[in-house]
C-alpha cells in the first residue's frame, strides 16, 4: 500500500528476501500524475536507494487507454445495466486535484477525460449521455472542474432525474467511493431533485480485471521472461560458452 501496510519498504524486503533481482512496479491508478503515480515511483526510490544491490526496475506508469481496461469498465457498466436499469446520464466520476498541476504541467486531466471518451464510445453512449467530474476537492484553492457534487445538484434542474455514477480512478473501491460516492453525493442529487442515484462499483476483484492486469504485467515483463535469465537451455549454453573462452564460472 501507498498509505498503509503492507507497505512498500516491507514488500520490497520481502522480495529481496526471496532473491528477487527483477521487479516491475504496477501502481494501481490508471491515470497518471505526480501526486499519485509519481509518489509511488518516489516511495519505491527512496527504500531502493539504501539497498547494497539494486534489482532491474521496470515502472508502468499508466494505463487510461488499455483496451482490456476500458472493455472491463464498459462491461461492469452493461451489466449494471442489465441487472438494475440505465439512467439518463452516466456521470463517471474521478479523484480531483488542484487545477495548478494541470497548468504546471501534469496530464492526469487530460488522461482522465481519455479514459471518459474511450469508456463512452465502448458504451455506444452519444453527447448529452455522459459526462467526466472530479470529486473530493479539499482547501481553498480551485479544483479541476466540473466538481461532482455541483453536478449532483445542478442536474435536476437541468431534467435529468436520474443517473448512474462510476469511478474509473479507482481499481478497489474505499471510503472515497462508497461513502463520498454511494453516499453522500447519492443525498446530494436526491435533495436536489433527482429520482434515482445509483453507484457502479469499482472493478476490485472482476475476472476480466485481473486478466486485464495480469496481462499488463506479463507485456511489461516480456522481455525478462524471454530472456537468457529464465530459460535453463540458454543459460546452460551461456556457461559452456563461457568457460570455453576461459571465464571464471
Amino acid at each position: 500500500m501507498r498509505y498503509g501496510n503492507p507497505s512498500i519498504p516491507d514488500a520490497l524486503n520481502e522480495l529481496r528476501q526471496q532473491g528477487v533481482r527483477k521487479l516491475v512496479v504496477l501502481p494501481l491508478y490508471p491515470q497518471y500524475s505526480a501526486s499519485t503515480t509519481a509518489s509511488t515511483l518516489d516511495a519505491v526510490s527512496q527504500e531502493l536507494r539504501g539497498w547494497r544491490w539494486t534489482p532491474d526496475l521496470h515502472f508502468v506508469s499508466g494505463y487510461e487507454r488499455e483496451p482490456g481496461y476500458i472493455n472491463a469498465l464498459a462491461a461492469s457498466v452493461q451489466e449494471h445495466w442489465e441487472q438494475n436499469g440505465r439512467a439518463e446520464r452516466l456521470i463517471i466520476s474521478f479523484h480531483g486535484v488542484p487545477r495548478r498541476y494541470l497548468l504546471a504541467g501534469d496530464p492526469y486531466h487530460c488522461l482522465c477525460h481519455a479514459t471518459g471518451f474511450q469508456l463512452a464510445q465502448a458504451l455506444g453512449l452519444e453527447d448529452g449521455q455522459w459526462q467526466v467530474t472530479f470529486q473530493s476537492r479539499f482547501g481553498r484553492e480551485e479544483w479541476l472542474r466540473p466538481y461532482t457534487d455541483e453536478t449532483m445538484e445542478s442536474l435536476p434542474d437541468q431534467g435529468v432525474k436520474s443517473v448512474d455514477v462510476i469511478c474509473p480512478g479507482f481499481s478497489a473501491d474505499c471510503l472515497e467511493t462508497i461513502e463520498e460516492i454511494g453516499d453522500e453525493n447519492r443525498e446530494i442529487f436526491l435533495d436536489a431533485g433527482g429520482q434515482h442515484f445509483s453507484y457502479i462499483p469499482a472493478l476490485n476483484d472482476r475476472p476480466d480485471h485481473l486478466d486485464f492486469l495480469t496481462d499488463l504485467i506479463l507485456r511489461h515483463a516480456r522481455v525478462w521472461l524471454d530472456g537468457l535469465d529464465n530459460d535453463p537451455e540458454k543459460r546452460a549454453g551461456a556457461r559452456e560458452r563461457a568457460l570455453a573462452t576461459g571465464s571464471p564460472q
